[in-house]
């Protein structure tokens, strides 16, 4: 692998119109601050692929987006691989030749009657399931019997490894090694009707499914002859298939002697073939046994003529010492235990590189890595030949195409230490998959090759999250690894690594990581058909995005909401409110198109568009406005921008203010009780000092009162000069009221007075509220019972002469009625005429 040197095998590299998306690149987030000489950031790699009716893109930064195909995509029917492109993937997808010397050809002792039976009963057309003990030679058993049945089907044979894969996923597989189709991943329905017509002999080995999920596979594929291959372990067909049962024993004890010969490539002395008896009787002649029991013949051999062959046997330099080289010394058969159980014995005599991978295997649950990450995992640059050197011991066996510990060599190392440093193996495997598998150089499909590796990686690692950094590296191994597996189309893969990173990511506390997990989650289900699945991942992935703020990735996870809506047949969100009932962002103006150039689904309202009808009614009321107060010039434009989000925050200042203003009228009835006299007009009224050069208002310039007036009432406020007659406003209507002269000043009413009364410019003593009449007709202010909230009389509100002005709207009903009717009316905003959109209402 060359991160540097991509080669001509780069993902996406077709003819079609798919595979030229599907190389095109998103630059990754601008970094908040510059580099300063760092590395510029990789671009992230997209990746686009239909998988039944839908358009998936795969976009590891904020999430895949999905949207319904657009016309004009729609891929091309699936071909059939012809017997070359057959073989050629067929080669593509064994396991690689390990390095180093090859071992020796063994040959195939004592199965020559399964053979032919298992090859009569395919050509029948009849499914087999082959049964044995682990290390029973059944893949040898498979291997030979593909070779003779390579002619008796119209789509030859097909290769399979049923080693953690569902049934769902072996009938993609089957799909894919039969038929071409890039960037396809064809729906159930279509993926049965395709599959029902396949013709081959299908060979399965490493089988894991039983009962009813291993009759859901035959019933899928009638046209099929299946040649399963499993352990004793796994669950029996159902009592009504039609699958035929072979059983496959361990070979006599002749046979094991000379399959023992083979290994050694040499004649075994008497004492050699009566220990090769024993270890029959204690095996129970499994071939697996007498491979490592050649092994370690082998290396016998070796100590016996040179006793540095190993490095478990080395005393320094043998050529420093003062009499030479050691005579040949006479090296023990091993015991009958270390016969039985060989690992560790064999490990000991290795290299260390041999070891080191070993150890890494132990770590990941028995998956061995590939031979191309042994020298940056070990860190020795001819680690890649370790991989050989265990492959001759018999230490591996083939699952797919990669290599895994062979059977029962995996508890033999942890029972003798290997798996001491499990964590810190495993924790340096995943940093290194999580830097690998997010390299641009790294196709999909090698990082499909390497999918149980990296999952074991984070099934170790999980359960320890409490240690320092474990969770937060199966975090980041878990980003990396998933949209490879998602756009190679390992779906299986897909989904385990993103449920193992969203656990991870909770753990770490790493919101973001976890709200991207729920994302992905729920694109999957949407495309496997669980819409109720996929509604609550993508609604709790939209709620803590929102929550930190994430605009591209919530945008996604809307659009995806609204696609499982519409698929579900409910109606669209409502007020900007998800089926479920929670509130989401709309989207708005600076959201990017979707990946097609479609316009995705609409969006929801906003936030504050609607309120629950169990919320009480509000008890603002706006402020009567004239017909002929228009908004025009300024405060036309300032209404419009107010008229927008600014309305929603408004709206709740004006709840605070409410309650501060009805404090303020029992306090002030309770003091007015007693002090005003009956039958006196009561005015509040409070004069700016001409000498307070800050607090007062300027003469040149209207305050902030005086812009929120201006929105309130849609014209300018009448000004009063020093003589205390009204000047027309700005309108050309005449104030109908001017301030009573001899009146104290309140505080209170100075800043719970309506501010469409206060002055724009003037004298420099300005009235800063309106009288409590309109009327020359003096009124009497009842005595106000603490205990009650006043009620205005409704003949006080009723002006003497015709309203001419914005200022006409009745002022009887106090500050309390003034404050709240501004706050709103800005809050609602005028009617496209200019006057208020609400009836004018007074404080219950």
């Amino acid at each position: 692998m060359d991160p540097t040197n991509r080669g001509p095998e780069e993902y996406g590299h077709g003819n079609d119109r798919i595979a030229e998306d599907a190389v095109r690149r998103r630059q990754s987030r601008e970094p908040l601050t510059p580099d300063f000489g760092l590395q510029t950031p990789q671009q992230s790699r997209t990746v686009q692929l239909i998988t039944g009716d839908f358009l998936l893109t795969v976009n590891p930064v904020d999430g895949s987006e999905i949207e319904p195909c657009p016309p004009g995509m729609q891929p091309a029917a699936p071909v059939r691989r012809t017997a070359a492109e057959r073989a050629e993937r067929e080669r593509a997808t064994a396991p690689p030749v390990p390095p180093g010397p090859p071992g020796p050809r063994l040959p195939l002792l004592e199965r020559e009657e399964e053979r032919e039976r298992l090859v009569r009963l395919l050509a029948q057309g009849r499914s087999v399931r082959l049964t044995g003990p682990a290390g029973s030679g059944r893949t040898a058993l498979l291997n030979a019997v593909a070779a003779d049945c390579a002619d008796l089907a119209p789509d030859g044979v097909v290769r399979l490894s049923g080693h953690r894969r569902t049934a769902n996923e072996l009938l993609y597989g089957l799909f894919e090694a039969v038929h071409r189709s890039p960037l396809y991943r064809p729906g159930r329905e279509e993926l049965e009707a395709l599959v029902r017509g396949i013709g081959a002999v299908v060979v399965l080995d490493d089988l894991e499914l039983g009962g009813s999920a291993l009759e859901e596979l035959l019933d899928a594929t009638p046209e099929c002859a299946f040649l399963f291959g499993a352990g004793p372990e796994v669950a029996a067909p159902t009592a009504d298939s039609n699958l035929e049962e072979v059983f496959l024993s361990g070979l006599g004890r002749a046979a094991s002697i000379e399959l023992l010969e083979h290994v050694v490539e040499r004649t075994l002395t008497d004492e050699e073939a009566n220990w090769a008896g024993d270890l029959w009787f204690e095996s129970q002649g499994l071939p697996l046994r007498f491979v490592q029991a050649g092994a370690l013949l082998r290396q016998r051999d070796q100590l016996r003529t040179d006793p540095e062959a190993f490095d478990g046997y080395e005393d320094g330099d043998q050529d420093d010492l003062p009499f030479g080289r050691p005579a040949p010394v006479d090296v023990p058969l091993p015991s009958l235990g270390e016969g039985a159980a060989p690992a560790a014995l064999l490990g000991s005599r290795m290299t260390e590189a041999a070891r080191q991978t070993l150890r890494f295997a132990v770590a990941l649950g028995g998956e061995v890595p590939h031979q191309a990450h042994l020298p940056a995992l070990v860190g020795d640059t001819h680690a890649d030949a370790a991989l050989g050197e265990l492959f001759v011991c018999g230490l591996l066996s083939p699952a797919g195409p990669r290599y895994r510990l062979a059977a029962g060599v995996l508890a033999q190392l942890e029972a003798s230490g290997y798996g001491e440093e499990a964590d810190t193996f495993a924790r340096n495997a995943a940093q290194h998959y999580a830097w690998w598998a997010g390299h641009p150089s790294v196709t999909p499909e090698r990082a499909v090759a390497e999918a149980d590796a990296v999952l074991a990686a984070l099934t170790h690692l999980v359960p320890r999250g409490d240690h320092a950094g474990t969770a937060s590296a199966a975090v980041l191994l878990a980003r990396s690894a998933a949209p490879a597996f998602a756009a190679g189309m390992r779906w299986g893969a897909w989904e385990k690594a993103l449920r193992i990173g969203q656990e991870a990511a909770r753990i770490a506390g790493e919101v973001a990581e976890e709200a991207y997990f729920h994302h992905e989650l729920g694109v999957l289900a949407l495309c496997a058909g669980n819409l109720d699945r996929a509604r609550a991942e993508l609604e709790v992935s939209i709620g803590m995005r929102g929550a930190l703020a994430d605009k591209p990735g919530a945008v996604a996870g809307r659009r995806a909401l609204a696609l499982v809506t519409d698929r579900s047949g409910l109606p669209l969100p409502v007020a900007g409110r998800t089926p479920s009932g929670e509130e989401v962002p709309a989207a708005r103006h600076e959201e990017s198109l979707s990946p097609s150039g479609v316009p995705g689904p609409p969006a929801v309202g906003p936030v504050f568009a609607a309120r629950p009808a169990e919320e009480p009614s509000t008890l603002i009321a706006p402020r009567a406005v004239a017909p002929a107060a228009k908004a025009t010039g300024a405060s036309a434009a300032r209404i419009g921008v107010l008229r927008g989000a600014r309305r929603n925050l408004v709206a709740v200042g004006a709840g605070a203010l409410l309650a501060a203003v009805l404090g303020t009228v029992v306090t002030l009835g309770a003091t007015s009780g007693g002090e005003d006299p009956e039958g006196k007009n009561v005015t509040t009224e409070q004069s700016a000092d001409e000498d307070d050069g800050e607090s007062g208002l300027p003469e040149d310039e209207p305050g902030d009162e005086d812009a929120a007036d201006d929105v309130t009432s849609g014209s300018r406020a009448p000004s009063t000069d020093s003589s205390g007659t009204a000047s027309p406003s700005d309108s050309g209507t005449p104030s109908p009221s001017a301030s009573e002269p001899g009146t104290s000043p309140s505080s209170d009413d100075a800043t719970s007075g309506s501010p469409s009364d206060r002055p724009t410019s003037g004298d420099p003593s300005p009235s800063r509220t309106p009288t409590k009449s309109t009327s020359p007709t003096p009124t009497t202010a009842e005595p106000t019972d603490p205990t009650t909230e006043p009620t205005p009389d409704p003949t006080e509100t009723t002006p003497t002469t015709p309203p001419s002005g914005p200022e006409s709207s009745n002022s009887a009903s106090g500050p309390a009625e003034s404050a709240t009717a501004t706050a709103s009316a800005t809050s609602d905003g005028p009617a496209p005429d200019g006057t208020s959109d609400t009836t004018p209402t007074t404080l219950a």
